[in-house]
């Protein structure tokens, strides 16, 4: 069975915004390597236009950083599902697969399936994904600061249960963020 890990930035007080810093070379190279294993992302439709084209174009122009084009060209070949009931593909993006309904269900169905990690990175999924027991690692990026407001990773109420973690390794980046890799107990 495959393996469902979910990355996310979030800020000390728990809140998801890409907004919130500039992550530098040290981190993209970071996220670059976490995709190492990876060859499916799982997006809802929020992050999924929130990162392409964004970084599509980029990989196509190499019009980033060395570090930034590296991700792209990483990030940009790997096969996505992204969970929407509105969204419409253009025709040749033939990369991107539409889910219109039931994330949980299309999530099992892929990590049952042979292959290799499965990315999710969706806010908005993820207690429904942590309800029916289909993530399996977690690595979340701290930035030292302080938001106050935005969407916090996980509202209040949103698990039925809690769900145990063992933190697996820890890695500071001189920009003061903090990764944490947490696997499901």
């Amino acid at each position: 069975m495959r393996t469902v890990s979910f990355t996310m930035n979030i800020s000390l007080d728990g809140y998801c915004d890409h907004t919130m810093a500039s992550p530098g070379g040290e981190l993209m190279d970071y996220f670059t390597g976490t995709m190492d294993d990876v060859d499916l992302l799982f997006f809802g439709r929020v992050m999924y236009q929130l990162m392409f084209p964004y970084w599509g174009d980029v990989a196509k122009d190499q019009s980033g950083t060395a570090e930034e084009n590296r991700f792209a060209q990483r990030f940009s070949a790997i096969d996505r599902v992204v969970v929407s009931r509105s969204l419409e593909l253009d025709s040749d993006d033939v990369k991107t697969q539409i889910v219109r309904s039931n994330p949980a269900a299309e999530l099992l169905k892929l990590k049952q399936q042979p292959g290799g990690k499965i990315s999710v990175d969706s806010v908005s999924m993820l207690p429904e994904l942590i309800g029916a027991g289909l993530i399996d690692e977690f690595n979340l990026i701290v930035h030292p600061v302080i938001m106050g407001k935005g969407r916090l990773l996980l509202p209040p109420g949103s698990l039925q249960e809690k769900l145990d973690l063992k933190l697996v390794n820890t890695i500071h980046f001189k920009n003061g963020c903090t990764a944490l890799h947490y696997l499901k107990q």
